[in-house]
């Protein structure tokens, strides 16, 4: 877990402000970024510190993991724990559609109003999210219920799991209210409570689903789904409580204001998130379909596995970055800067890491499901360099949703969702389980693509020197370590990617060392990066 060790370095650093000017345009020059202002010196700094935290509460929910995901595959089998990811993939499915995307424009709002508006303003935001979500919720579980039989055929050739997705309703409805209070967590920014969440919600949803599967085997899965979501509410419930918001006076007028605002920029996030979590539904569907029942299994396994790591650098984007971002979304300038500082830092924390799983492949599947599962570990090395492009691609992305470009981010999705169709159609038809990674690498090559140029029109967006130089360096190792597994011996490349993963953790620490505040460094380090040379000085690109 060398990745968690880089991540936890920042954490025992506080706010503090740079010795001099002079220093941060040291900094600037050095990593090939524009000089910040005063306003926003700290931008490194936070990112650390809210990934950090991330990276801390992600190493108990990674411990916690360990145990659900061996209990499941030890209990279930490649072939239940294929069906717990259908049906995992259904519900988030059915949840996105039905909550139109509320909570997400939830946080960007709350998180608009906090930084501009008035307590008042806050309170009728979330009252509003608060009742839509019931509603949605509502409507949710009854969709899925009037559709369970056609969705049953569809799914699995024939109706025997009809009355399983009736009961999944319940898990809809009460991830939408879930989903709907934990928004005034992000959009408050109240990252500790936030990642408290996430380790309590993952403890006890894995207590249930443990317990339930060892009762009932196979035909637990639905229960073990349903408890999860009921201990998610809980736990999301518990902590916004404790946000003491009132609204008292809201009138029709407001309500309708508002939930216009959530609805505009939400509609285009739920058709984002649809064409998401469709492709993963459709992607196990042609799985299950051209391949078998236990591929859809080694697919979850290795989905589940190869999404750990970095998705903690994923939520602290989500939780600290783009609200962040949107207190910006005016300045073309501001908006640039903080995607590059974004990818820059995510890149360093998430390279290591990436390439620390895809070396360690066979051990990690055996530790986490068991020898039945190792069939997964060449779909898992694809899916590793494809989420590598996610931590790249992410931080543009959100410039669009910060900037209210509906329209366009729903056409760069549906781009994506396109490309990314056809992709797995044809590599899995023609690669079977190892095509599913390979068309997800290709997909978010096309988006990064896509993105990067539609920005640079948008916001004369540009990638800074230091942040070319770390994605050719980690994307360029993470794509020859791979090739190197399909042409030498195990042994050979096994240490090979022992090296690079050392070689890159080491470039890592260096390179964030010089990011962080030097006072804020032990004094150890803080000789030893004086007596060092510091990178060598560079400019933003020009192009």
């Amino acid at each position: 877990m060398l990745g968690f060790f880089i991540t936890g370095l920042p954490s025992c650093f506080s706010a503090s402000s740079w010795e001099s000017a002079e220093e941060l345009r040291d900094m600037a020059l050095t990593f090939g970024m524009e000089e910040q202002t005063n306003g926003d010196r700290h931008t490194h700094e936070e990112i650390l510190k809210s990934s950090a935290l991330f990276a801390g509460s992600s190493g108990l929910i990674t411990g916690i993991g360990v145990v659900r995901n061996k209990a499941l595959a030890v209990f279930l089998g490649p072939v239940g724990y294929g069906l717990f990811g259908v049906f995992g993939s259904l519900v988030s499915l059915v949840q996105c559609i039905a909550g139109l995307g509320v909570s997400s424009s939830g946080v960007r709002q709350i998180a608009h109003v906090a930084s501009t508006g008035s307590e008042r303003q806050i309170a009728s935001t979330v009252t509003v999210l608060r009742r839509v979500s019931i509603l949605l919720g509502l409507l949710g579980a009854a969709m899925l219920i009037g559709l369970s039989r056609p969705i049953a055929v569809l799914t699995f050739g024939g109706p025997q799991h009809t009355a399983a997705i009736c009961f999944l309703a319940a898990a809809v409805f009460l991830q939408i209210i879930s989903n709907g209070q934990a928004a005034l967590i992000r959009g408050l920014r109240r990252i500790r409570d936030l990642a408290t969440i996430n380790v309590l919600g993952t403890l006890f949803g894995t207590i249930v689903a443990i317990s339930v599967v060892y009762v009932f085997r196979d035909n637990g899965v639905v229960l073990a789904i349903v408890g999860n979501a009921l201990t998610g509410l809980a736990v999301s419930w518990w902590f916004s409580r404790k946000v003491r918001i009132g609204a008292k006076g809201l009138t029709f007028a407001d309500s309708r204001s508002q939930v216009a605002s959530l609805l505009k920029l939400g509609m285009a996030l739920m058709a984002s998130g649809l064409m998401t979590l469709g492709m993963a539904y459709l992607v196990r569907l042609m799985l299950l379909r051209m391949t078998g029942s236990e591929a859809t299994g080694y697919y979850q396994s290795a989905w589940t596995l190869g999404g750990l790591y970095v998705g903690f650098i994923l939520e602290a984007m989500v939780a600290d970055y783009y609200p962040r971002l949107t207190a910006h979304a005016e300045n073309n300038h501001a908006c640039n800067r903080l995607a590059n500082e974004q990818t820059l830092v995510g890149l360093l924390l998430a390279g290591p890491g990436v390439l620390a799983t895809i070396t360690m492949a066979p051990i990690l599947i055996k530790v986490f499901y068991s020898v039945q599962f190792l069939t997964a570990v060449g779909v898992l090395r694809w899916l590793c360099l494809g989420t590598t492009l996610q931590v790249i691609t992410w931080p543009m992305s959100y410039i669009l949703i910060a900037k209210g470009k509906q329209g366009l981010f729903f056409g760069t999705e549906l781009a994506w969702g396109a490309v990314s169709l056809v992709l797995s159609w044809s590599c899995i038809k023609w690669c079977g389980l190892a095509g599913a990674g390979m068309a997800f690498v290709g997909s978010y090559l096309f988006y990064g693509i896509m993105l990067f140029t539609i920005l640079k029109r948008l916001t004369g967006f540009q990638w800074f020197w230091m942040n070319v130089r770390t994605g050719f360096l980690f994307l360029g190792a993470i794509s020859a370590l791979l090739a190197m597994f399909y042409a030498l011996p195990l042994a050979v490349v096994t240490w090979v990617g022992v090296a690079a993963t050392a070689g890159c953790t080491f470039y890592s620490l260096y390179v964030l060392m010089h990011l962080l505040p030097r006072e804020r460094l032990p004094l150890r380090i803080r000789r030893l990066l004086k007596a060092q040379p510091p990178p060598p000085a560079t400019k933003p690109r020009a192009d």
